[in-house]
């Protein structure tokens, strides 16, 4: 079943920002943090700092209604920096590939910051800041 969430980035402090929802919504984590450390090494990347290494790469906490919220520390060592406007994303997890390459190709036209939709390793993912300036995020999960 499709979904919508809500992705925020924070510059270092992701696990104490939803460490304190997870106390104000009275919910736990959908799984376990995972790390920056736990994603799998690409061909050619850098060695990470232990403070790197450490860091949020992806959680998920359950807020209201069913809609979720999550999250990732932008490393500035990889040229990331947090600004108002970049730290909130709309995610979409469509039922199917071809409904996520439609509702990509719709909003990314006109837009800017497009990241093409392409296979990771959790799945087919694509971002895009849409002409308005809203950011979306697209999910199609290799499971569905």
């Amino acid at each position: 079943m499709a979904k919508v969430s809500i992705y925020l980035n924070f510059q270092g402090n992701t696990e104490e920002a939803f460490n304190f929802y997870k106390s104000v919504f009275k919910t736990e984590f959908v799984i376990p943090i995972m790390r920056m450390k736990d994603v799998p090494a690409q061909p050619g990347m850098p060695p990470m700092s232990e403070k790197d290494a450490n860091s949020v790469m992806h959680v998920s906490l359950p807020i209201v209604g069913g809609t979720l919220i999550m999250g990732t520390d932008m490393l500035e060592s990889m040229g990331h920096k947090l600004v108002v406007g970049n730290n909130t994303t709309i995610n979409l997890e469509p039922d199917t590939r071809e409904e996520t390459d439609r509702l990509f190709n719709a909003l990314s036209e006109g837009g800017s910051e497009i990241a093409p939709m392409r296979d990771e390793f959790w799945g087919y993912w694509g971002c895009c800041l849409d002409r308005f300036g809203v950011r979306w995020m697209f999910n199609f999960s290799n499971q569905s």
